[in-house]
């Protein structure tokens, strides 16, 4: 797209869219654009205004947009051509409205306002900020993608072109698209920000939180937010675009927005490092938010302390501390926050401060309460507490100028939060005050230090000792022991005592840390004074530890006290774990190393022996001397252990007592005890094995040892067994004890498992238990010591006799199943074990299991490397392993793992011998005895497993193998959450193959009961789930769900009259009884609906059709229920009807009949269905109904066809008038099937039949359009196409629109005729179009026909059929049901046929077609006006020939061939009268406007035309006077040919100019005569536009002629005014021409300029109301830019300079000027270099206006003097620097010169000020020059300096106040773009007194004066102080200011405080310097007699405050 396409696209309105013409496809948010373009205002208007009433039951706030955007004035309002003010007004009511629309922007009733809005006013052309605005925050909706559609964003320049990749695809906005366009683009990042704080202003003035506003502040929070998040670099633009919203948000008093702002204070502050002055702000406005209103105070505490986290320390002032204070809540708040967050980064910024306040005499209450709450109640972690007692410590030492009563009272403040801190935090204030004794130098500080312990609680620490001249503290670590004993016994003194100022926790702490002293001495007074608790017993037991007696002996007595103090029974009493403590610490101590009797050792020794806890120990009682023990690790033996050892017999005991003391003696030695500790172990373990007994040995009898069955005991006894086991095979295996432990092992043996067969059943408990998973042993058997057992048993069967190894493998041992379970195991060296003790039984042949153990030992290696070998190999000898199973006392989980082997192996044998585990599974889980082991569940899922399709033919031979699997489907209980229920587990086994492998019909009967029988009576949704997927997998016979729905014996269908009869009967007496009894042997109601949902999704069905009589049967007793229970069968009704049309389908998929033998007919009861639509009052039944007479249709044709009236009747008075999808699915899948079988029924018969079959169509298609104003609007069109589409259009299309016409002719009101009739042949016309031109052409032709086949009129119908009346048949005929003439009144036929043949005119300008028929037609027509010209009815025949006229017109234009078109058209032409040659040549136009592919031929014989045409624009057809109609015909028949050329010339003039030569000297030669009539010579103009434009060089000729005619037609002003339609012809001939021909104008290029510059006033003045003025100033504008851009320099200069000569005077220069500025626009360099003397000399002249012209009137001057300004510039910024410096001092001379008007400084001053503005910086270059003269010029023009008048006209004061302000603009300008240091000091001296001074200068008065001074002066004097850059003139500029604020005149003080003010701003922090020799001056100004200086003084200092940054109130 060129630059220029893109500069009208953005200047383009969009009232000028083409789009809001057309009515193809309307924007629309809620329809398909084009549905929207069918839908009339009226639609959209009562659409918006239901939604607004249903907004209006939300929020009232949208009240007042009833009156305006939603009136009904609104509905006519087209903003396209409104004022400005209108739509600025508009915009902003539509802006209000979307605002607060935006909360409920989903729902539904806000977008129907949004569609009204849309369709009236456009917002989505004019508004679309304002919407997208309101529809953002749902950016990942459908509907807002349903937004973006509705907008045009192909232009890249349009801000929303980023969002266009949506609209093709429709989807959302992602929300990571959106935040990176957010950060990317600031621009969308304000645009969000400020829908926020629109949003907020929409809902100002309603109170409450706005709670609707939730969802934008949501919005706001979620997308910035993330924004800074993902942006790389947070940048200061972006800080200083969110900062304005993050101080309102601060402010606001809505919840949500201040939260929303903290979470983006939040994320700044974690992303960038900011300046200290913006976090300082921040951190301000925080508090200040928090201050205010609390509302968020936990929110903005968070985002205080993340601030001041994220960011410097230190940034934070004062300020925000003072504002926090304040905050009432503020410590609760940090308490709760501390409990869950991190709050130090707060506490680290406000203890400091708190410290400071505190200690601050005035104040001080306020804040010392504060900081108490705060020691209180926060937590100072993370070193604060150390921080805090610091600057305690070092603020209160700071105070040592305060005197005696001042230290005092701080005493008295300090002393309770001393007090608090010591408390809470006792050891900072210690280390602070220990660091600080030795800083300590002169008196004066000592004192106020020990002043400051004084506030302490432990001051007593502190203080001095006597005898050690140090404090407390210090003599505790003193060096010499003398003063640690000193000091411990003070200690002692004080705990005695209870004196005060100790802190427990210190006296304690130091006790302890002196028990740790190297001074036997010090250590006794410590533990004298030691208060004995739980803490010490730990000190006391290392005093034990540490000290070794053999080595320092006088520490006996201290340890002995220590015993002593251990040995207090109160210090464990009720405490076992400490007491254990302390006996097993005393133990080592009772071991003697030395012989001497007197020794330490051994007066400690018995010390700890004659001690309580010793000497009544268990295993120490009676060990006084000599003897000690040490703690065994016994948790490796059982529990159990500690008992028997207790019982053990005497030798035991001594062999064990003996090896404990020499195991101790050696522990103590140092040697190596690992050999003393396993014999002791050893002798343990033996004396257990001997002296364990078993209580109940009967179990070892048994076949297996199986724990699930034992008592608790024996199972004991076994698990001390397993874990003796463990524990000595563990240690036989390796190390130098393994001896002892195999000894061990086989007295294990000898004792307890003596006979080989019991100990092989032990062995066997051990190899399976690994897989026990209720573990009732307690005894984790893990796979090592499972392999260790394999090994043992294994190396045990080996050294077995043959006897013995034939009783343990055979079948009732446990041996071989329990080995064949381990082959399973998931371990490898498990199943390599097992696999080599099975070898040891290889050799038994005479064993049941010798067939698989030989097999299975083919396969060692696979067994040994596959886990899942065994199942494989586990084929033979099957039973034998399912009777080991079987056994009653088998382990369930031994049981488990060999059926899990045999997992592939199934069939009736395996079933047959598992029925015995199955039965006794199922009765341990009955509801009395419901305990089930989950080895035992897991068991019974193996075993109902084995149901399958294998075993299934068992069920049918073996009644209770069936009965056993009903009891399990019965079984509910689920023992386990991981494992199904019993019932789940059993259903599942019925699949398909299962159910047919039964084979058994009643067998599959009996389960499909029991399956419904369980649905009836489960009450588990999981139970129901299963048997609907089990129903849905089998493949089911139709009879046996029909004998589950209806006794086999009863009849299903109640066919005979007398059963009829009689089951009323029976019915009527059942609701005569209190209480129903359901039929005898009927099912009951519940059960057939629970088989009937089954049934609607059932697909493997056999032989539906038997289920036809029995679901009849269910219909029929519906049919027969009473009134009141009928209601509740509905649902019923509706699963039958349902399972009848699934039962059609199966059998005849493609809707096809079906044979007799599949299904007869008669089982068919199609009057039961017919019924059950009439009786029903529920849609949905009628919908089932319907559906399945659809599909019977197909199948018994003839039976649907008796009651297809019925059907269709209650269509149409019940279905078609409910507006859900599912009711018209249903109506058309009705149609669908049951019209086709009423035609294919009657299709190939004899002309009776067929005629039957039209009536009964047309009866169809009556009730169709009788029913069609009940049928909601949207679905009428669908249901009238899918009827016709299944009639066929082209046949029965023509009945419909009869009817139609006949409803609307017979039925309308009259009230509303008009717009009724609108809406219904828009619908018509939209049927019509539903269907081919071909079936359309056709239906018209067949309406033609009966229209001419109806009598003229009722009367002349009555004659014609009274003869004829014997020969009609009985049978009514289809174009007697149309329109009946006995039901019809004369009237009514009129309207009728005037409807007809209207709708068809209307259909075909529609854009369709028509036939040779309504020529026919129209004859008929044109006869019947002749006839009736003088009836009454006469004239509704002319009416209905103008409409027949239409057609034609339409039918000739649209549908004949082009080259007969052609023919014709010449032929009317030639016609005598003048309306037909009019309509022939509108016919030609409207065919050359269409863009038409033209062959050669054609071309050529359409230019042939030219001739006709010119003959008609020729004065007339004879001499003979015409009569004035006659005239005024003739003129628009002349005007049309003109048209006619033109279009032709347009067409293929370019390829035939020649042709048209004679057209151009024609419409001339029209132009030339003054006598033509004007709309005429309009016409000729246009003409000649058109045709010179194509002829070009041709038209050359014909200049000399048409130039002066032309532009003599615009100098006759007022007939030129007359006629704006003739103007605009004029111009635009003329443009055209120029245009077409710019080097041929010259000689008439004068003349046309002037006419050109001097008709833009008049069309201004005289065509204000004109429609056609923005044309024809488009029109002159273009003809300006054709003159300005085309005509070469060297004719257009001269010509203009004479111009403005012959305008001067006139003063209308403007369009002059603005062709000159757009001539040197377009001029080259080298064009401009060669004219510019020329164009000098001309700006010399024009520039001299002002001087020259100016009579006073200085407004007019002033806007032409712009004009040529701006011309001038246009050619100064196509100048070179070296070019425009001499003409600038030119021009410069050219207003200095002597004798020259003084009003060329003026101009001068003007035009310097423009350049300055333009060329910025480059004019500082020219600017110096003009330092003197604006030195000069400010003192002339003052009039405080002078008196003399400086023009010497009337105007004087006026022009100096004008001069003046140009020179202040010009001076600012040259300042403000000065990058040269401009201003020099000889400059800056010469300038700056002129400047200040003129705020003395009151001239013009004080208005003028007051504007000059803060428009011009204070804004120049703050620029020229910018440019100076030097202090010292600073210094001296801003004296002479404040000398001016002691003038006399108060307004000159306030205009010098106003410049005060400007140079604080300009210059910022460097005005500091200034501020000294400022601030005299404004306190005298503070006190002025002004009060409105005193006023602005105030604001002064305050803005110069927030200027600097610093408080000035205190220099006052």
């Amino acid at each position: 797209m060129t630059s220029l396409a893109h500069q009208l696209k953005r200047l383009a309105l969009p009232q000028n869219d083409p789009n809001l013409l057309t009515r193809r496809e309307v924007a629309s948010l809620l329809f398909d654009p084009k549905d929207a373009s069918s839908m009339d205002r009226s639609t959209f208007f009562a659409l918006g205004c239901t939604g607004l009433e249903e907004l209006l039951g939300i929020e009232p706030a949208f009240s007042e947009f009833q009156e305006t955007l939603f009136s009904q004035a609104s509905v006519g309002l087209e903003r396209s051509v409104q004022s400005k003010e209108v739509n600025k007004k508009l915009d902003a009511g539509i802006s209000l409205f979307l605002t607060r629309l935006s909360p409920y922007f989903l729902l539904k009733p806000a977008q129907k306002c949004i569609e009204w809005l849309v369709h009236r006013f456009h917002i989505h052309l004019y508004n679309v900020d304002t919407l997208l605005a309101c529809a953002l925050p749902y950016h990942e909706t459908k509907v807002f993608v349903r937004v973006i559609q509705l907008f045009k964003l192909k232009d890249p320049t349009n801000r929303w072109n980023w969002l266009e990749g949506l609209q093709k695809p429709g989807v959302p906005l992602a929300r990571g698209t959106l935040i990176t366009h957010c950060y990317k683009d600031l621009g969308f990042m304000d645009f969000i920000c400020t829908l926020v704080t629109n949003s907020i202003k929409g809902y100002s003035g309603h109170s409450g939180n706005c709670a609707q506003l939730r969802v934008i502040f949501s919005f706001y929070a979620s997308t910035i937010v993330p924004a800074l998040d993902a942006v790389e670099k947070v940048s200061d633009t972006i800080i200083s675009k969110l900062l304005p919203y993050v101080q309102k948000g601060m402010k606001s008093s809505l919840t949500d927005y201040k939260a929303a702002t903290y979470m983006i204070v939040c994320q700044l502050a974690v992303k960038v490092v900011m300046e200290a002055q913006l976090v300082d702000i921040l951190a301000l406005q925080i508090s200040k938010s928090l201050c205010k209103e609390p509302v968020l105070p936990k929110e903005g505490l968070g985002c205080l302390i993340v601030l001041l986290q994220n960011q410097k320390e230190g940034t934070v002032g004062p300020k925000s501390f003072g504002q926090l204070c304040a905050v009432t809540s503020l410590v609760p708040t940090l308490q709760a926050m501390a409990a869950v967050h991190d709050i130090s980064p707060l506490l680290r910024y406000l203890l400091p401060h708190l410290v400071h306040a505190t200690e601050e005499p005035s104040e001080s209450t306020r804040h010392g309460n504060l900081f108490e709450s705060v020691l209180q109640d926060l937590p100072l972690s993370g070193g604060l507490d150390n921080t805090v007692a610091k600057m305690l410590l070092e603020e209160y030492l700071s105070r040592n100028r305060l005197s005696a009563e001042g230290v005092t009272a701080l005493n008295q403040r300090l002393l309770p939060l001393v007090r608090l801190f010591e408390s809470k935090y006792p050891g900072a204030l210690y280390m602070v005050l220990e660091g600080h004794v030795s800083d300590l130098s002169s008196a004066e500080d000592k004192n106020l230090f020990h002043q400051f312990i004084s506030l302490s609680m432990s001051s007593g620490k502190y203080q001095i000792l006597g005898d050690s001249d140090t404090s407390l503290v210090l003599s505790l670590k003193h060096p010499l022991p003398s003063v640690r004993h000193m000091a411990v016994e003070h200690l002692m003194s004080i705990v005695t005592s209870g004196q005060g100022g100790f802190d427990q926790a210190f006296l304690k702490e130091a006790l302890l840390e002196r028990m740790k002293d190297d001074v036997p001495e010090v250590v006794a007074a410590a533990l004298k004074a030691l208060e004995v608790s739980e803490d010490t017993v730990s000190c006391l037991l290392s005093l034990l530890q540490r000290v070794d007696l053999s080595k320092a002996g006088n520490w006996c007595p201290v340890l002995k006290e220590a015993v002593r103090v251990l040995d207090e029974p109160k210090l464990v009493e009720g405490n076992s774990d400490l007491k254990a403590g302390v006996v097993w610490g005393l133990l080592p101590f009772l071991v003697v190393t030395s012989a001497l009797p007197d020794s330490p050792d051994l007066q400690l020794a018995t010390c700890v022996a004659q001690s309580t806890l010793i000497s009544q120990h268990n295993l120490t009682q009676g060990w006084a001397y000599g003897k000690c023990i040490r703690k065994c690790p016994y948790e490796i033996v059982d529990p159990y252990f500690l008992l028997l050892c207790c019982q053990q017999q005497e030798d035991v005991c001594l062999s064990f007592s003996v090896g404990l003391g020499e195991y101790l003696q050696r522990l103590r030695a140092g040697q190596s005890m690992d050999t003393e500790y396993a014999v002791l172990l050893v002798s343990l373990l033996r004396g257990l094995i001997s002296t364990l007994k078993c209580h109940d040995t009967s179990f070892k009898g048994e076949t297996w040892w199986n724990p699930e069955k034992l008592d608790t005991n024996t199972c004991c006894y076994l698990r001390l067994l397993c874990r003796l086991f463990d524990v000595i095979i563990t240690g036989a295996g390796q190390g130098h004890m393994a001896a002892s432990f195999r000894a061990l092992m086989k007295l294990l043996f000898q004792v307890h498992l003596s006979d080989p067969l019991e100990l092989f059943k032990f062995l066997s408990l051990v190899w399976g238990y690994g897989s026990n998973l209720g573990d009732q042993l307690d005894c984790k058997v893990n796979a090592i010591l499972q392999t260790q057992a394999l090994y043992v048993g294994r190396a045990l069967l080996s050294a077995q006799p043959g006897k013995t190894l034939t009783l343990l493998a055979s079948g009732s041992s446990p041996v071989v199943l329990s080995l064949l379970a381990c082959l399973s195991s998931p371990v490898r060296e498990v199943r390599r074990a097992a696999t080599a003790t099975l070898q040891t039984l290889a050799q038994v042949d005479s064993s049941p299991f010798h067939p698989i153990i030989d097999r299975l030992l083919k396969t060692t290696e696979e067994l040994t490397t596959d886990p899942t070998h065994l199942s494989q190999k586990l084929l033979v000898g099957l039973e034998e392993l399912l009777l080991g199973v079987q056994v009653a006392n088998c382990p369930a989980y031994t049981a488990k793992t060999i059926l899990r082997a045999l997992g592939e192996v199934n069939g009736e044998s395996v079933l047959s011998v598992l029925m015995p585990v199955l039965e006794r599974l199922l009765e341990q889980s009955g509801p009395e005895n419901p305990t089930v082991l989950k080895d035992e569940a897991l068991l019974m899922q193996l075993v109902l497993g084995k149901y399958n399709e294998q075993a299934a033919p068992l069920l049918v031979k073996n009644q209770d193998c069936l009965e056993l699997y009903i009891k399990a489907l019965g079984t509910e209980s689920k023992p386990y959450p991981d494992i199904p229920c019993f019932q789940i587990i059993a259903l599942e086994q019925i699949t398909k193959a299962f159910y047919s492998a039964l084979g058994d019909e009643k067998v599959q009967q009996r389960l499909l009961g029991v399956m419904f029988d369980l649905l009836v009576e489960s009450r588990s949704p999981v139970c129901a789930q299963t048997i609907s997927s089990v129903f849905k997998g089998i493949a089911v016979d139709g009879e046996l769900v029909a004998n589950e729905l209806a006794p086999a014996e009863k009849p299903k269908v109640t066919v005979s009259v007398q059963q009829t009869r009689r089951s009323k009967m029976l019915q009527r007496k059942a609701q005569d009884t209190p209480q129903a009894v359901p039929e005898e042997g009927a099912v009951s109601w519940q059960r057939v609906t629970l088989i009937l949902e089954l049934l609607q999704h059932k697909k493997k069905l056999k032989r539906p059709q038997a289920l036809v009589p029995a679901l009849f049967s269910l219909l029929s007793r519906c049919l027969e229920t009473s009134t009141v229970d009928r209601g509740n069968l509905e649902y019923t009704k509706q699963l039958i009807l349902g399972c009848l049309l699934n039962v059609c389908q199966k059998l005849s998929p493609d809707g096809g009949p079906v044979s007799k033998d599949v299904l007869d007919e008669d089982k068919f009861n199609v009057e039961l269905v017919v019924q059950c639509v009439r009786m029903s009052d529920m849609p949905q039944t009628h919908h089932h109904a319907l559906l399945l007479l659809g599909s019977v249709a197909g199948l018994f044709p003839e039976k649907v066809l008796h009651n297809i009236m019925p059907i269709f009747t209650f269509m149409g008075a019940n279905i078609m008038r409910l507006d859900d999808t599912y009711s018209f699915q249903v109506i058309n899948k009705t149609v669908q099937t049951v019209i086709p079988a009423l035609i294919k029924a009657n299709e190939g018969g004899d002309g009776e039949s067929t005629a039957h079959m039209e009536a009964v169509v047309t009866r169809i298609v009556h009730v169709f359009a009788d029913a069609l104003p009940h049928v909601p609007e949207h679905r009428r069109l669908p249901i009238l196409s899918q009827l016709m589409t299944t009639l066929g259009p082209a046949r029965f299309l023509w009945v419909l629109l009869l009817l139609l016409f006949k409803q609307h002719a017979t039925q309308t009101n009259a009230t509303d005729k008009d717009a009724a009739l609108e809406r219904d042949v828009e619908f018509w016309i939209s049927v019509c179009c539903e269907f081919e031109v071909e079936e359309q052409l056709v239906s018209l032709i067949k309406i033609l026909k009966y229209l001419m086949a109806l009598p003229q009129d009722k009367e002349d119908g009555e004659k014609l059929n009274k003869p004829a009346m014997h020969l009609v048949s009985a049978k009514e005929k289809a174009e007697e049901l149309i329109f009946n003439m006995e039901a019809h009144s004369s009237k009514e036929l009129r309207h009728f046929k005037f409807l007809s043949v209207s709708f068809m005119a209307q259909l075909l300008a529609a854009g369709s077609f028509v036939g040779m028929e309504i020529l026919c037609y129209i004859h008929t027509v044109a006869r019947c006006v002749e006839e009736n010209t003088d009836k009454p009815t006469g004239k509704f025949w002319r009416a209905l020939l103008n409409k027949a006229y239409d057609s034609l017109k339409i039918k000739v234009n649209a549908l004949l061939p082009t080259d007969t078109f052609i023919t014709v058209m010449r032929g009317l032409m030639g016609n005598q009268l003048p309306s037909v040659r009019r309509k022939a040549m509108e016919l030609l136009n409207n065919k050359l406007q269409q863009k038409t592919q033209w062959q050669e031929e054609q071309v050529t014989v359409l230019l042939d035309l030219t001739g006709d045409l010119l003959a008609i624009v020729g004065r007339g057809h004879g001499k003979v006077k015409v009569m004035k109609e006659e005239e005024e015909e003739q003129a628009i028949n002349r005007q049309t040919a003109l048209y006619s050329l033109k279009l032709l010339c347009r067409s293929f003039g370019s390829d035939h100019k020649e042709a048209f030569v004679p057209v151009l000297n024609r419409a001339v030669e029209i132009v030339v005569s003054p006598e033509e009539e004007k709309n005429v010579m309009g016409s000729a103009l246009l003409c000649i536009a058109e045709v010179a434009s194509t002829l070009k060089a041709l038209a050359i000729p014909q200049l000399p002629r048409l130039m002066p005619a032309v532009l003599q037609t615009l100098t006759e002003r007022k007939e030129v005014l007359s006629s704006e339609i003739y103007m605009l012809s004029a111009v635009t001939a003329l443009q055209r021409v120029t245009e077409t021909l710019p080097h041929f104008i010259s000689p008439y290029l004068q003349d046309t300029l002037l006419q050109v510059t001097s008709t833009i006033p008049y069309t201004n003045v005289h065509l204000e109301k004109a429609t056609t003025t923005p044309q024809l100033a488009v029109r002159l504008a273009s003809l300006r830019a054709t003159v300005a851009t085309k005509v070469p320099p060297r004719v257009l200069l001269p010509t203009l300079t004479k111009c403005y000569s012959k305008m001067v005077n006139s003063k209308q220069l403007g369009p002059l000027m603005s062709i000159l500025k757009e001539h040197i626009g377009h001029m080259e360099k080298d064009q401009l270099t060669s004219h510019q003397s020329e164009l000098t000399s001309f700006f010399l002249i024009a520039l001299d206006f002002r001087a020259q012209h100016c009579q006073g009137d200085l407004e007019k001057t002033k806007e032409i003097e712009g004009y040529v300004i701006d011309c001038l510039l246009a050619m100064v910024m196509k100048l070179s620097e070296v070019s425009f410096r001499p003409l600038f001092f030119k021009l410069f001379d050219w207003c200095k010169t002597e004798r020259a008007a003084k009003d060329r400084l003026l101009t001068f001053y003007r035009l310097s000020d423009s350049v300055a503005d333009r060329l910025k910086g480059l004019f500082v270059l020219f600017a110096g020059h003009l330092v003197k003269p604006f030195s000069d010029l400010l003192r002339q023009t003052n009039i405080t300096k002078t008196d003399e008048a400086f023009f010497d006209t009337e105007d004087n004061v006026e022009k100096r106040c004008l001069l003046l302000e140009y020179i202040l603009d010009c001076l600012h300008k040259i300042c403000l773009y000065d990058t040269q240091r401009f201003v020099s000091k000889e400059r800056a001296d010469a300038l700056m007194a002129p400047l200040v001074d003129q705020l003395e200068n009151t001239l013009g008065g004080e208005e003028v004066y007051q504007t000059r001074v803060t428009k011009h002066l204070v804004p120049c004097v703050g620029q020229f102080c910018v440019a100076v850059g030097d202090d010292t003139l600073w210094k001296t500029l801003n004296y002479q200011i404040l000398l001016k604020t002691r003038h006399s005149s108060s307004k000159v003080r306030f205009s010098a405080l106003l410049m005060l003010l400007e140079l604080a701003s300009k210059l910022r922090e460097n005005y500091m310097v200034l501020l000294p020799e400022t601030i005299p001056f404004l306190a005298e100004l503070m006190e002025d007699e002004c009060e409105e200086v005193e006023h602005q003084v105030q604001k002064v200092i305050h803005e110069m405050e927030t200027i600097l940054g610093e408080p000035l109130q205190s220099y006052f």
